[in-house]
């Protein structure tokens, strides 16, 4: 994996690790921490998304209709995003973990179907992994 991947990759999760614990320990700023926490999640689940659409544009190998499938599919995390907002924060918690968990089957799914480096999944599902956990913490600490 470059470098500057791995940094990019795992400094992005530097949020994600600060806020979720901040939403625990903080209880008096539990939900401020636990906003931010959610507006990242969402941005990032945005980018992710976007992921596809470039590799629909850049892949060559990927047949007509998986093209279209990752174009389709490349909006999907941003309505998912965007909708978690419209929700009480527990279930918008559970609406980004869904759309995290989504997004990582379909990565799995186009690996499959094309030729990406040998690195892109298992950072795709530790990044995952990571992100999801501390969504679920930032609800439990909207909870208690």
């Amino acid at each position: 994996m470059p470098h500057s991947v791995a940094w990019l990759g795992y400094g992005g999760l530097l949020p994600f690790i600060v806020l979720a614990p901040a939403s625990l320990v903080d209880p008096q700023h539990a939900r401020l921490w636990n906003a931010a926490l959610l507006t990242y999640a969402a941005v990032i689940l945005t980018f992710v998304g976007a992921l596809h659409w470039g590799f629909a544009m850049a892949l060559r190998d990927l047949g007509a209709s998986r093209r279209t499938r990752c174009f389709v599919w490349s909006v999907v995390p941003a309505l998912l995003a965007w909708s978690a907002f419209l929700f009480s924060p527990m279930l918008a918690s559970l609406l980004l973990v869904t759309g995290f968990l989504a997004h990582y089957w379909q990565d799995r799914l186009l690996v499959a179907a094309s030729h990406l480096p040998t690195w892109y999944l298992p950072l795709r599902f530790r990044l995952t992994t990571v992100a999801c956990l501390c969504l679920m913490a930032g609800a439990f600490a909207e909870t208690s």
